[in-house]
């Protein structure tokens, strides 16, 4: 019967970390999301003023890589892209543990639903 509890606790204590984990989780989602809505649509209008730009006679551009403006619109990017790649590896580092908790925890229900089943028979 300990053991039962046990398992119980168990099951109770990973749905409650993996219901923790996706509220968090869903948070910064949430907040990475408006940045890179915004980043997307300042670079939507810069590629749309770009392909109007031969429109108005314009043939070349020349863009100063050493420019602050530019390095630091790279350094910004990099900056969401390294943020992403962090909560994707953490995602699937934590789901991957949930799996795992997971498939034990199923199997710990179908033990105890056997032993509960042995008793009331007995």
């Amino acid at each position: 019967m300990n053991d039962e509890k046990e398992k119980g606790v168990e099951i109770l204590e990973a749905h409650q970390e993996m219901v923790g984990h996706i509220e968090k989780g869903a948070q910064r989602i949430r907040a990475l999301s408006a940045v890179t809505i915004l980043v997307a649509a300042v670079l939507s209008v810069s590629y749309v003023y770009e392909l109007l730009l031969p429109l108005t006679g314009v043939k070349t551009v020349t863009v100063d890589l050493t420019a602050p403006s530019n390095q630091a619109a790279e350094v910004l990017v990099l900056i969401l892209v390294l943020a992403w790649l962090y909560v994707g590896v953490r995602d699937l580092l934590f789901s991957t543990k949930m799996s795992r908790e997971i498939a034990r925890a199923r199997a710990g229900e179908e033990e105890v639903g056997k032993r509960m089943g042995g008793q009331d028979s007995g």
